[in-house]
């Protein structure tokens, strides 16, 4: 009896090591990049959620004319209307933190913002910031 229970065991064991099936694929996946699409650039689409994601957070950053900065990135007419970005390329400077920037890196006292989002705002301002 104890032969027939060793045997049992010994092709239960081989039948369960039969059917396991490695894919190479499955088991180490190729890692998924994740890519800027900066081909078309539209304002609504996709630089507003950039603004309300890391300039108009609350009222002490740039939302609406009385914020505590007293600048409007709310919306397309405020930022146009800003006397702190006399020309887009200073906003650019500001959000990158180079040397022409006349404060902090921006978002201030927050994480930089995305490369990518970084790369949207660029070519929207290269493109002249148009409300699109």
């Amino acid at each position: 009896m104890p032969m027939k229970k060793l045997l049992l065991a010994a092709l239960s064991v081989m039948a369960l090591n039969s059917c396991y099936n490695d894919k190479y694929d499955k088991l180490y996946p190729t890692p998924t990049t994740t890519v800027c699409d900066t081909s078309t650039i539209s304002f609504a689409h996709d630089i507003v959620p950039i603004l309300t994601a890391n300039c108009t957070i609350n009222s002490s950053c740039h939302l609406g004319a009385s914020s505590t900065s007293g600048y409007d990135m709310s919306t397309y007419a405020g930022i146009m209307d800003n006397s702190a970005y006399p020309t887009q390329d200073v906003l650019i400077n500001d959000i990158n933190g180079t040397p022409l920037s006349r404060r902090h890196a921006m978002p201030k006292d927050l994480p930089k913002i995305a490369a990518c989002d970084i790369n949207k705002l660029t070519k929207w301002v290269n493109a002249g910031t148009p409300n699109n």
